[in-house]
């Protein structure tokens, strides 16, 4: 059976080719289409090096069609890095085809060449498919811990 889907590492030459797709996830999450703050806010992740990205395309004819990013977190505790996977998206016509997890195994191998203690990341309590798919894969939902978050006001 041939491969279907190819999972790389993104560079900034692949800007154009993620920033729709970054767009079309923020659309997933309620938020106004914006391409062009979309493409800047990648623009930016690659220039300031703050994230990696991972980006799976059609083996076919080389189409974005979904993505993952990272962003570095460090433990205090354990003085190692670990990975907060906070972006994963698949274009919606291309969903259930085993993107998500070609691109969630890609996640997990780049965590493990990184030396990581981990990898952390949430999702919404309404995301089943998603969540199965996580603890699939050995992620555990954190009983622990809660999470809170500060919202700052804008100036």
């Amino acid at each position: 059976m041939p491969i279907a889907y190819s999972v790389t590492q993104a560079t900034i030459h692949d800007l154009d080719d993620l920033a729709p797709l970054f767009d079309l996830y923020r659309v997933f999450y309620q938020q106004a289409s914006n391409l062009e703050g979309a493409k800047e806010f990648l623009f930016n992740r690659f220039d300031h090096s703050e994230s990696v990205i991972f980006i799976a395309r059609a083996a076919s004819d080389g189409q974005a069609v979904g993505f993952a990013q990272l962003y570095p977190t460090f433990s205090s505790i354990s003085m190692k890095r670990s990975w907060v996977l906070n972006d994963l998206y698949v274009r919606e016509e291309f969903r259930r085809e085993g993107i998500a997890e070609l691109l969630l195994l890609q996640v997990k191998e780049f965590a493990a060449q990184t030396k990581a203690k981990g990898v952390a990341l949430s999702t919404a309590p309404d995301n089943v498919k998603a969540q199965s798919l996580y603890e699939k894969h050995g992620f555990v939902k954190d009983d622990e811990f809660y999470p809170y978050f500060l919202t700052l006001p804008q100036t």
